[in-house]
């Protein structure tokens, strides 16, 4: 695994150790920032199911002005602080150890908001929908936030969740990736 493009493009990645992590391919990584970037201006971003850290750290690399990395596993936070001190980003991440839903309503209490999110759960442990009608109802995500759900080919979602509208699905054998697109006024009225 690397850092694909930006400021830190060729910094090699450590992997989670173990089996428990399932990184997103260097190809798939690639596929999908060419669709929503390539490049960002600013943008503040949540990789909420961190393991290493590479779409939070290839999000830093081409713009995005912070990350808050949040995984519960102790080897994936580990490995994130490692990746993260690697590519010289400390000071755009934030990394916390927590359980996804708890973290949100944490990450609520501190009134922070995202423009980009990336939901990759483990494939047996998806709850994609639940979480996305928390990012809406805890006013996390900001008007036009992209998250970015990385499934497996079996899972089915929505075309709309609690404000939240699919623009695109991609699918790369049995992974998918559906990107929605947050409108505030429409969650407003839900």
């Amino acid at each position: 695994m690397r850092v694909i493009a930006g400021e830190r493009k060729g910094h090699h990645l450590k992997a989670v150790p173990g089996t428990n992590t399932r990184p997103t391919t260097d190809k798939i990584k690639e596929s999908l920032f060419s669709i929503i970037g390539p490049f960002f201006d600013g943008e503040k971003v949540l990789d909420l199911f961190a393991g290493s850290g590479g779409l939070g750290i290839e999000a830093l690399s081409r713009g995005a002005s912070e990350c808050v990395f949040i995984d519960q596993a102790q080897a994936a936070v580990k490995t994130v602080h490692l990746n993260v001190s690697a590519c010289h980003l400390e000071e755009q991440a934030h990394i916390f150890r927590n359980e996804a839903k708890r973290a949100l309503k944490v990450l609520a209490k501190n009134e922070w908001a995202f423009d980009l999110v990336f939901l990759d759960p483990p494939y047996k442990k998806q709850q994609l929908e639940q979480l996305m009608e928390s990012l809406s109802e805890l006013e996390l995500v900001n008007d036009a936030a992209l998250a970015i759900c990385e499934h497996d080919a079996d899972a089915v979602l929505p075309d709309a969740v609690a404000g939240f509208k699919k623009i695109r699905e991609e699918r790369y054998g049995i992974t998918v990736l559906s990107i929605f697109e947050y409108e505030k006024e429409v969650a407003e009225n839900e």
